[in-house]
């Protein structure tokens, strides 16, 4: 008769090929009780199509994420972050200015070393921003004693603002555990939401989700690339397709890799031996296609740029410049893409085309901005939320709009697909009753335009008259339908 510790042992390696079984087998973050996660888990039972499509979409990247998290030695919870701050889609930007996976913000981002220039934003690149946040938030745990959760919700809110709501706590003499804290609404949820995830991927079948299988395997691996590659010439080394390469690249903007110093390609696993193969047959100078470019009356370095698609300080590099300076007919050595434009069809240009034709659920408007328009007054005409037309369009709700420029936007055709448009844009939008401090130069019509409020609410809100002056650190309350999800 077999020992039953060798069936399950047997039977947890078997349970243990799908990566979901893995990382649920290996909580260490713990909850003082399950109504505290009773509302997050409700609204999962009401959408469970949600939680499916995120696990989908995690497969090529969480055996990754979960192996830095585990090397480093973090709570396995960490790796179920990303669904949380961007559904696990690369791509996501947030109106906040926040990017990919793990939704770092430029400042912090720059912080931890991920730069963000012409030809590649390290805070999409999926390896690059996980070490990173990796590294953000065993800092944060540090400043906080060992206490994930306060360190978790540091994450979203800022290591500042969870201080204080704990050195306020201790000078009232009540608990400072991250459920005593008064903090910001969409903290005190973030934290709770992260933990309802994890118990549903724990219990799925209890709550009526279905995860998609994600086998507990390597499914990439990082190539080091020390110059500058078309992605087509990879694409074609690897026998992938562009579409892929930018998946799992998502970091890279253009038709190239980085001009300077070496990038982390990621490719899948069983492509990495044809890819070497393949680049060991081509000397370095074919790795970008270069044109003799002979400079006209009226050109620039800007312009030339612009023509090519490449930047100043890369023609300057190759061509040794010192200064801006060209002459009339002189030639430079300009780097240019193997394929014609359109054929990089996930390149930055590409996705900013692409929003004009996006995924979604009700009737499509372009919209094209006049003079005197703000992002308000369309959502007043159309009837949409501000922070909608924002996420649609990648641009930030303090941002003035170009005259000229096109935005797209989604009318409801129905109650109902305006709830699944909710749905996809956001998981939960609700209004929440936020306090803002009035900072020096502030008026009503700067805060209201800030918010995508009226004028009139705010008024009504605090009871202010017309001729009550605002005063710098003056408590305001704006009430804004909060959305926590940056899905696109």
């Amino acid at each position: 008769m077999p020992n039953p510790i060798q069936i399950n042992t047997i039977n947890n390696l078997v349970i243990e090929k799908d990566l979901w079984c893995y990382i649920s087998n290996r909580y260490m973050l713990s909850v003082p009780s399950q109504k505290e996660l009773f509302w997050h888990i409700d609204w999962f039972k009401k959408n469970p199509d949600y939680l499916t499509r995120i696990t989908k979409r995690a497969r090529p990247y969480l055996y990754l994420v979960k192996t830095e998290v585990e090397l480093a030695g973090l709570p396995i919870e960490i790796a179920l972050m990303p669904i949380i701050e961007s559904a696990y889609y690369p791509f996501s930007y947030s109106h906040g200015m926040a990017s990919g996976l793990w939704q770092f913000i430029p400042s912090t981002g720059k912080l931890y070393g991920l730069e963000n220039n012409w030809w590649y934003d390290a805070r999409r690149d999926v390896l690059a921003s996980t070490k990173a946040a990796v590294k953000y938030l065993k800092n944060l745990n540090k400043l906080f004693n060992g206490d994930w959760l306060l360190a978790i919700a540091a994450y979203n809110s800022g290591p500042g603002r969870v201080q204080k709501a704990i050195t306020k706590n201790k000078q009232q003499g009540k608990l400072a555990d991250f459920w005593h804290l008064d903090l910001p609404e969409e903290t005190r949820g973030y934290v709770p939401r992260l933990l309802a995830v994890a118990e549903l991927i724990k219990n799925p079948k209890k709550y009526g989700q279905i995860l998609t299988v994600v086998n507990n395997t390597p499914k990439v691996q990082a190539i080091k690339l020390d110059s500058q590659f078309d992605l087509v010439l990879i694409s074609e080394w690897a026998q992938l397709d562009l579409e892929q390469l930018y998946t799992l690249n998502p970091g890279l903007k253009r038709w190239a890799t980085p001009s300077d110093g070496s990038y982390n390609l990621l490719l899948p696993i069983d492509k990495v031996a044809i890819f070497k193969e393949n680049l060991s047959k081509y000397p370095k100078s074919n790795r970008v296609k270069w044109v003799r470019y002979q400079i006209n009356y009226g050109d620039s370095l800007s312009k030339i740029a612009h023509l090519f698609n490449t930047t100043i300080s890369q023609i300057k590099s190759v061509n040794n410049l010192h200064n801006n300076m060209v002459k009339v007919d002189e030639y430079l050595i300009v780097p240019v893409s193997q394929k014609h434009d359109k054929y990089y069809f996930i390149s930055k240009e590409k996705r900013e085309v692409q929003k004009i034709n996006p995924e979604k659920i009700g009737t499509k408007v372009v919209h094209r901005v006049v003079n005197g328009d703000s992002l308000w007054s369309i959502a007043r005409k159309y009837n949409i939320h501000v922070d909608n037309i924002a996420k649609w369009n990648h641009i930030t709700k303090t941002r003035l709009l170009k005259v000229g420029k096109k935005l797209v936007l989604w009318q409801p055709n129905s109650r109902k697909s305006k709830d699944l448009s909710e749905l996809i844009n956001v998981g939960i939008s609700i209004d929440r009753k936020i306090i803002y401090y009035v900072k020096s130069g502030d008026n009503l019509s700067t805060i209201a335009h800030k918010f995508g409020v009226r004028i009139s609410q705010l008024k009504k809100w605090n009871q202010l008259i017309d001729e009550q002056p605002l005063q710098p650190r003056q408590k305001l309350i704006v009430i804004i339908n909060v959305i926590n999800s940056n899905i696109k």
